[in-house]
């Protein structure tokens, strides 16, 4: 796993002598973020042309200048470049404990990639196609990109996979701890039968759990506000997984009684509300009424729940739901200073923006403006978090 700080990075005394410029450079791009008129302006549009219009007049104008003809996913593309050339740069100005900090947020991204090139080895897509669906955060050199979806789909190809690539990427440990899970409960104990047997869905979910483990225990050795900070974020990200690892579960063979006690249980993280006693009510839930008396015990997630449950207010969804409670906790994270929740903030924070983006070009594009204003602005005056303390 990742080596621990060793020091505090989060007090008057050196944060400012080590983080401060870096810190002074991301707060300075929350002033990137668009602004309720520019939200306004842009759903008032009629073609997807007057979207890159008047995204000229803000800061995508560099992003969206060469883009000969504007659809969502080259839009999704540009946000996604613009945003990726800023986090980088931010990576340069970085000295530890911040620079492993900001490397832990892409891990997030190679895990996902990984497992986008092993689903799409699965049916048999062209790898050309699959790199380009990849996430710039998450990339690893070219070579080791290609050489993922080329193993044979042989017991011998899924170790020749593990020891020989997967294992010299940053992300090698939690696979490791992966396959030796795995292992310990299975009869052999061979690491091809795990491959061959447990869906490309259930591994991401167990890797992004370690990720999230040894991310809450990095910061947990920076302390200071950073952990205070960064372990609200990571456990409410937790309980959010744990939730939608059940719910998703419902219909399949996870949720057989066998599965949720030897399988599904694995998948929960470790950190969080949730856990232990939340998960361990997780682990006998069997549809969704059960998961709903579940969460009762949890207030922060019993009114999420009744979105999904009753429609909600405006037909809201429960994404929605979960990415508004995380639009509120992310934005918190730039009105205190001197730690570094404030880079995973913005990140995230930057996802949300160009979804709403991508949202508003394909409701645009399909002629849905019904539909437009569903999406969760950022730094919005609006936002009923806000207005509801006016």
């Amino acid at each position: 796993m990742t080596t621990r700080s060793t020091g505090t990075s989060g007090g008057m005394t050196d944060f400012n002598i080590l983080h401060g410029f870096t810190e002074a450079l991301v707060r300075g791009m929350r002033s990137s973020f668009l602004l309720d008129a520019d939200y306004h302006h842009i759903t008032q549009c009629d073609n997807l042309e007057d979207v890159k219009l008047n995204l000229t007049e803000n800061d995508y104008a560099e992003a969206v200048a060469d883009l000969n003809t504007l659809t969502p996913s080259n839009l999704q593309a540009a946000a996604i470049e613009k945003m990726v050339t800023e986090f980088k740069y931010l990576r340069t100005q970085a000295v530890e404990p911040l620079s492993t900090f900001l490397d832990f947020i892409t891990y997030e991204y190679m895990i996902e990639n990984v497992m986008l090139l092993l689903k799409g080895t699965i049916s048999g897509r062209d790898i050309n196609e699959l790199m380009a669906q990849c996430h710039p955060l998450g990339m690893f050199r070219e070579s080791t990109m290609r050489a993922i979806p080329t193993f044979e789909s042989s017991p011998k190809g899924y170790q020749d996979l593990y020891q020989t690539v997967l294992v010299d990427t940053p992300v090698g440990p939690y696979f490791s701890l992966f396959l030796q899970d795995s292992a310990d409960k299975a009869a052999d104990g061979h690491i091809r039968n795990v491959l061959e047997e447990v869906e490309v869905e259930i591994i991401k979910s167990t890797l992004i759990k370690y990720w999230l483990e040894d991310f809450y225990q990095f910061c947990e050795s920076i302390g200071g506000d950073t952990f205070t900070m960064m372990a609200e974020i990571l456990r409410v990200r937790a309980d959010t997984n744990a939730i939608n690892i059940t719910l998703n579960s419902f219909g399949t063979p996870l949720n057989e009684p066998s599965m949720r006690v030897a399988d599904r249980k694995r998948l929960y993280p470790c950190i969080g509300y949730l856990y232990p006693a939340g998960t361990q009510m997780l682990i006998d839930v069997a549809d969704e009424e059960g998961l709903g008396r579940a969460l009762e015990f949890f207030p922060q997630y019993s009114g999420i729940w009744n979105v999904h449950s009753f429609g909600g207010a405006g037909d809201k969804s429960i994404d929605d739901a979960f990415y508004e409670r995380d639009v509120q906790m992310l934005e918190l994270a730039f009105e205190g200073q001197m730690h570094f929740g404030v880079f995973y903030a913005y990140v995230k924070l930057k996802e949300q923006e160009i979804r709403n983006l991508v949202w508003i070009s394909e409701c645009i594009l399909q002629q849905q403006k019904d539909e437009i204003n569903k999406f969760v602005p950022v730094f919005s005056q609006h936002a009923p978090w806000r207005l509801k303390k006016r």
